[in-house]
């Protein structure tokens, strides 16, 4: 079935004014009365190709304020999360699809045993969706309630005789056996798919965004929807919008609840305790593995300067499982956290105040500092983790101006980067997403440090 919401975000300019900053100052409300324990599964959240967690926050954040109890909820850490370039082919520290349905097995298995629950949702983002249909269609169903394919690439990212080892290839073996028969789902696992109307970067008739302009993709915008599903298109999202944003947020709710959110927005918590992972980037590949012996610190920050208030509200080194925390903080502090990972730069994370706690603020030290900024006294990188920057569809402001690598139409960008010369080393650096704004500071590139505007919404 084929439902179309097309007319509630049809139109670009409409986004900035949708709940996608809901960066209010927080005060104490009171979550629903009622907790929803056992009338839903538990849910289980999976990440797409090179993410984390941590991409889920957000989400775990709107289902608790709707009263499902935090530990009906987890997201998944795939420990190698980039997809292999031919999936039969060992890679370094890349994974297959065998090796990612193994792990969203083992992390069903562990959540059905915390709960006592017989079967779990599952949510899925991009690639994480992959091993969603794969478990479910090899053997796996009896375990899944509901299956929510957000943004996933059902059908590829392209169809073509080229690369036919790519589990992203429609061509390829791994999505011929997922996609064959008169039904693409399974039956008795209930099954949504949202995407996007036209701004899907890997939902595109043309291939100039997989390397190859010009060159038909045979794929287009309704790529991710499933023959037996039901499929809604969530207007001019994009490609991580259609699992992150608040609109998708409620579709996610209401297909596995059954009923309408009693709320969109977040309900802050009095005290809010912080802790995650720090993880690994050996030779420039995002992993999931721990990295032991890294520094972590904890700064309050002025909202107006990014200039620390006070000493470290947390500080300590990780241990062989590469956790850090908890750092206990106020829900309206902005903060400043600080990670000293071997072997990478020290990385500045300036982050808009966390409404809630959180056990899954993972940490990935920022790249190596390369050509591009020599002779630069201090780099910012405004980074966007749940969606990607639209021009002209957003606001996107780094120091007062429109970002120059920032592409217009089709949102592909989730970074921008500011350069700042040697004299403006120590300065604040605004920057601004729709409603979301954080005030870094200019760390000098010359002691190896790199600045990150992380975005949280």
């Amino acid at each position: 079935m084929g439902i179309s919401r097309r007319t509630l975000l049809g139109a670009a300019g409409t986004l900035p004014l949708l709940t996608r900053g809901l960066t209010a100052p927080a005060v104490a409300q009171t979550p629903p009365n009622a907790a929803i324990s056992t009338e839903i599964p538990p849910i289980l959240f999976a990440h797409g190709n090179g993410d984390h967690a941590a991409l889920w926050i957000t989400t775990l954040w709107r289902m608790e304020s709707n009263g499902v109890p935090r530990e009906r909820l987890a997201a998944i850490n795939f420990t190698d999360p980039l997809a292999r370039s031919d999936d039969s082919v060992l890679q370094e520290n890349r994974s297959s699809t065998a090796d990612q349905r193994r792990e969203l097995a083992e992390a069903i298995r562990d959540l059905k045993q915390r709960t006592g629950a017989s079967r779990v949702a599952l949510v899925g983002n991009s690639r994480g969706g992959y091993p969603i249909r794969n478990l479910v269609r090899n053997g796996g169903a009896a375990d899944v309630s509901h299956a929510v394919l957000c943004g996933v690439p059902n059908h590829g990212v392209f169809d073509w005789d080229d690369n036919p080892g790519s589990e992203f290839n429609g061509r390829g073996p791994f999505l011929r056996e997922l996609n064959a028969g008169e039904s693409e789902v399974t039956p008795g696992t209930a099954f949504l798919t949202l995407r996007s109307d036209g701004m899907d970067k890997y939902a595109q008739a043309d291939g100039r965004f997989v390397g190859k302009p010009g060159v038909a993709t045979n794929v287009s915008s309704d790529g991710p929807a499933l023959k037996g599903a039901t499929n809604l298109v969530l207007g001019t999202l994009d490609h991580r919008e259609v699992a992150f944003h608040p609109r998708a947020f409620r579709e996610i709710y209401r297909f596995i609840t059954g009923r309408e959110p009693s709320r969109i927005e977040i309900a802050p918590e009095p005290e809010v305790r912080l802790s995650g992972l720090v993880t690994a980037t050996p030779g420039g590949i995002q992993t999931n593995r721990p990295v032991g012996g890294a520094g972590v610190e904890v700064y309050r920050v002025s909202p107006d300067s990014g200039e620390r208030i006070g000493g470290p509200i947390y500080s300590a080194q990780t241990g062989a499982d590469g956790r850090w925390g908890p750092a206990k903080v106020d829900p309206s502090w902005p903060v400043e956290m600080v990670l000293t990972s071997p072997g990478s730069p020290i990385t500045h994370f300036y982050r808009s105040p966390f409404p809630r706690s959180s056990d899954i603020v993972h940490l990935r030290a920022g790249r190596a500092l390369g050509p591009a900024d020599a002779g630069a006294g201090s780099v910012v990188i405004l980074t966007r983790p749940r969606g990607y920057f639209g021009l002209p569809r957003d606001i996107v402001l780094l120091d007062g101006k429109e970002p120059t690598d920032v592409k217009a139409g089709v949102p592909t960008d989730s970074v921008a980067t500011l350069r700042l010369p040697a004299g403006e080393v120590g300065r604040p650096v605004v920057t601004m997403f729709n409603q979301e704004r954080i005030v870094a500071r200019a760390w000098p590139a010359q002691e190896n440090r790199i600045v990150m505007a992380e975005l949280t919404y």
